[in-house]
């Protein structure tokens, strides 16, 4: 007989979630060792989510302990690549490190970030590309990676126009990769239409790669928190999300309740259910209901897929065990993603866990 789904149930999850990677990764050894990067940001982030509920301040000395061994004395940053988005990503984690303890450390480092993130490539239509050597091109991806910091430095340092910027990333990432018939979003899309996975007419990649989409709506509702309540910008990030979350509604296993990897094509053979998309979809939808914003079908939705990622859970003597997880990606065709090796316990798979698992805990409350 299942376990009834309740906030108890998931919190007791996300937190043994944190200790499986807590026990296996001493801080400063969290993989890629030695590099503020977004694998570690995303998983940490959860951690962070899973502190906040429990209260556990050794959950919060442990994500310091991770900053403190890449940022100097003066605030620097000593491993990180600012050009790209994604080694810019784990800077959100340097707020609640600078309100706990008042350290100029964190607020010089987070200030660094932004001078990138304003200074970044960006294409002729003012969108940033994903890399500095990925010229002009555009990846949902991105939207994760850099919006949720610059919402809340905007939130925090008085710099409205960062909300402006968020806005203008994802209506334009909307505009340029959003499927009219459908409603899905394609992973990626190149300004130039030269790339080799680039329509010639479009610019669009060619598939719906599942993990790519859950970033989206989990990033800017986390934008829209840090937003005036009413304001126009907060509204436009509601509606994106809520219009991407609807889309993808259908797509959902009926047999298993998760989704897949290629979120559209789940009749072929050489697909498969891919856990991390599962999570950041289910997290994103309790969160829309949460807020009031999705109704009881989106919640009934996400809890099947909840469900069905802690059907899926295994255990050993370590923890507990999080696979068929798609490992870090780039764009491709519908062979390679359905190509692409899984994991078990990376960390930006059990980070979207701990933020489904943190989300679920909040949600089922109500």
């Amino acid at each position: 007989m299942r376990e009834e789904l309740t906030s108890a149930v998931f919190l007791e999850a996300a937190k043994a979630g944190c200790e499986t990677l807590m026990k296996k990764f001493a801080p400063q050894e969290l993989p890629p060792k030695g590099r503020f990067h977004y694998h570690q940001g995303v998983f940490l982030s959860g951690v962070y989510e899973t502190y906040r509920l429990t209260g556990e301040k050794r959950y919060l000395e442990y994500i310091k302990a991770w900053v403190d061994s890449l940022i100097d004395p003066y605030g620097n940053i000593t491993s990180c690549n600012p050009g790209q988005l994604d080694d810019l990503q784990p800077g959100i984690l340097l707020f609640p490190l600078y309100e706990a303890t008042g350290d100029k450390r964190y607020k010089a480092a987070m200030d660094v970030i932004a001078y990138y993130i304003e200074r970044f490539p960006r294409n002729p239509e003012g969108g940033f590309w994903h890399k500095l050597w990925y010229h002009n091109q555009m990846w949902l991806d991105g939207l994760y990676m850099g919006g949720p910091f610059m919402a809340e430095y905007g939130a925090k340092f008085d710099r409205p126009d960062y909300f402006d910027l968020d806005v203008k990333q994802a209506e334009m990432m909307r505009e340029k990769t959003r499927d009219d018939a459908t409603g899905l979003w394609y992973h990626a899309w190149d300004y130039d239409r030269q790339l080799p996975w680039a329509d010639p007419v479009t610019g669009r990649s060619p598939e719906f790669w599942g993990r790519s989409m859950g970033w989206v709506p989990v990033a800017l509702l986390g934008e829209a928190d840090f937003m005036p309540e009413g304001s126009e910008n907060r509204r436009k990030l509601e509606t994106i999300s809520c219009e991407l979350l609807s889309a993808l509604l259908p797509y959902q296993d009926k047999a298993t309740g998760l989704w897949y990897q290629v979120t559209d094509k789940g009749d072929r053979p050489e697909n498969w259910t891919e856990t991390s998309c599962t999570c950041l979809y289910a997290a994103a939808l309790m969160k829309a209901v949460r807020l009031g914003l999705m109704d009881e079908k989106a919640l009934s939705s996400a809890k099947r897929g909840a469900q069905a990622v802690l059907d899926g859970l295994g255990k050993d003597e370590n923890g507990v065990l999080l696979g068929n997880v798609c490992i870090g990606t780039c764009v491709g065709d519908y062979d390679f993603y359905c190509a692409r090796p899984t994991s078990v316990n990376d960390l930006h798979g059990m980070g979207a866990f701990l933020l489904m698992c943190t989300e679920a805990a909040r949600t089922l409350t109500k």
